[in-house]
């Protein structure tokens, strides 16, 4: 994998990262630091499967 193709990658997990824990976000009424973790690993989670399911679907 070249360096172009591993920013690619990186930006596009960043992206659903954001997008979800963004989401995640909304929907939480209340954040306390626990919380917190487990949200970011939801939507770490999320991001990986997000991409795996793109790429299935786009076939790249």
């Amino acid at each position: 994998m070249d360096r172009r193709t591993a920013a690619l990658v990186l930006g596009e997990l960043l992206a659903w990262w954001t997008g979800l824990a963004v989401l995640w976000l909304v929907l939480v009424s209340s954040v306390d630091t626990l919380e917190r973790i487990v949200g970011a690993s939801a939507a770490a989670v999320g991001a990986l499967l997000a991409r795996a399911g793109r790429r299935a679907v786009t076939w790249r």
